[in-house]
């Protein structure tokens, strides 16, 4: 992984989690329903931008360096395990 990328998607997965810890205890202390929807939307905003992080990496460095090679079976695997992970980030 690139040091922008990771960099990035570590700073927003560790704010996530932080995030997240404060919607467990907001849960646990009978907090107002909308202010728990509000942090789990933000946990929820940061995972899918760290996602995307590591999609962007993805595609500029293994799913490039695939698509130069001629290895043809390399290549149908690469475009598979996109496939397969957009597909779940779309549901």
């Amino acid at each position: 992984m690139t040091t922008n990328y990771k960099t990035s998607a570590l700073l927003n997965f560790k704010k996530a989690q932080s995030h997240l810890a404060k919607v467990i205890s907001m849960v646990e202390k009978d907090a107002y329903c909308v202010d728990i929807m509000q942090q789990n939307l933000a946990v929820i905003g940061l995972l899918k931008s760290a996602h995307q992080m590591m999609m962007a990496n993805h595609l500029t460095t293994c799913f490039k360096t695939a698509m130069e090679s001629t290895n043809e079976k390399k290549k149908q695997t690469m475009i598979d395990e996109i496939l397969k992970v957009t597909k779940i980030a779309n549901k």
